[in-house]
């Protein structure tokens, strides 16, 4: 959507960790609003929400974040300019937090005791939505490869068509934004442009990178059966492939978790879908671009 005039972005997450009697979250304290909130902060120039997110949750709180399931965001104006914060759940191993000007308190609570500590109603709501869907889920996206020029002017097979320079700068670009997900097996469609734009998030995560027919233009067959499939094994999971088989994976993979699929399921080069899943249903559904 359309940013308004002065429309200020900012982003953070709904930290949680398993206690004794179920999940418990992190508040944050701002002294200068002596308030009790969740970590959050504005986007930085040109950087994307996602990363923004992990940013502010690891600055505030000293854990470096896992995003789930994607939460409501919230609106409200802030000093007479309308804010928009984007929330999602988020895990993490245990940080190490040091007060500072901007966050001198942090405190793991139960959900309880932690809305009677919230500051704020929306902050509020958005603790009752965490609380009403899973805190665990597994993420299976859909990405579409970055750009690989124009293949009217490769005349080798089409196979081996690689990336060009802004599909290998945009790849890199990738390697952050699925790292906020977490590490993930890696499908790819078999061909070379769609194998070098996971390469750096293969590298940086330390995992491998499978070749699959089923996800390559031209040689797939079932690939939206194939996607159901690996849905029930319940493991985090990229799957890279082409434009023209983005609409029947995610509309198949919609099908399968017993959701609706989205009016606009087609991508840009280097967007990608994430599908957040449990017990073998849809719990959210988020497109990105770069």
């Amino acid at each position: 959507m359309p940013e308004s005039p002065g429309r200020v972005r900012a982003a953070g997450a709904v930290l949680w960790r398993s206690g004794a009697d179920g999940p418990e979250v992190a508040l944050v304290h701002r002294p200068k609003y002596d308030d009790w909130s969740f970590p959050k902060g504005k986007l930085k120039n040109g950087e994307h929400v996602l990363c923004a997110a992990v940013r502010e949750v690891w600055e505030e709180t000293g854990t470096w974040p896992v995003l789930g399931r994607r939460l409501s965001a919230v609106e409200y104006e802030k000093e007479g300019r309308p804010k928009r914060v984007d929330y999602w759940a988020a895990t993490g191993h245990d940080g190490d937090f040091r007060p500072n000007d901007e966050v001198d308190r942090l405190e793991w609570l139960p959900l309880p005791a932690a809305e009677a500590r919230l500051s704020y109603e929306h902050d509020a709501a958005l603790l009752r939505e965490f609380a009403a869907g899973p805190a665990r889920t597994t993420p299976y996206i859909v990405l579409r490869h970055t750009s690989a020029g124009n293949k009217h002017d490769w005349e080798d097979d089409d196979l081996l068509r690689p990336l060009d320079s802004r599909g290998r700068a945009d790849a890199e670009r990738l390697a952050d934004l699925l790292a906020c997900f977490g590490a993930a097996r890696v499908i790819s469609s078999a061909t070379a442009r769609c194998m070098e734009t996971v390469l750096p998030y293969a590298a940086r995560m330390g995992v491998d990178i499978r070749s699959d027919r089923a996800f390559t233009v031209g040689t797939s067959k079932g690939a939206g059966d194939h996607l159901a499939e690996l849905l029930a094994d319940e493991v985090p999971t990229i799957v890279c492939t082409h434009g023209e088989l983005v609409p029947e994976l995610v509309s198949r993979a919609c099908e399968e978790l017993g959701a609706v699929p989205p009016q606009e399921l087609g991508l840009s080069k280097g967007g990608f879908w994430v599908l957040q899943t449990a017990g073998g249903a849809l719990v959210s559904a988020e497109r990105h671009r770069l």
